[in-house]
């Protein structure tokens, strides 16, 4: 069912603002949802005032938390960048495999060594 009412507007961006409080918490989640110029949202995650076109509003919304998830890949690649200051990731080494030789089978004229018997 699409929203009809600004009640039905309001409900909708209060349940996504209060699922991503659950997802990045209260503090970023709000910080993130007050940027929305023409929102106002109480610190239960509760969409109190609406001013403006509503689908312009939920566009808004939803760029703030796509710009946080640039943030979130980037630093979680930070450290694969930071690697080389130039940005070029080394190249990984092949593993180096020892060679090993065959075991070299006795000579057919070897003489081979009897055992001993003690006597008892």
């Amino acid at each position: 069912m699409l929203p009809t009412s600004n009640t039905d507007y309001k409900q909708l961006l209060t349940d996504v603002i209060k699922k991503q409080m659950v997802i990045l918490g209260p503090n970023i989640t709000l910080a993130k949802a007050r940027n929305v110029n023409g929102l106002t949202v109480s610190d239960d995650g509760t969409v109190a005032e609406m001013k403006g076109d509503p689908q312009d509003l939920i566009q808004s919304l939803i760029d703030q938390f796509v710009q946080l998830s640039g943030l979130i890949v980037k630093k979680t690649m930070e450290p694969l960048l930071s690697l080389r200051a130039d940005g070029i990731t080394p190249p990984i080494s092949e593993p180096v495999v020892p060679q090993v030789s065959p075991p070299t089978p006795p000579a057919q004229d070897t003489p081979v060594a009897e055992p001993v018997q003690n006597p008892t």
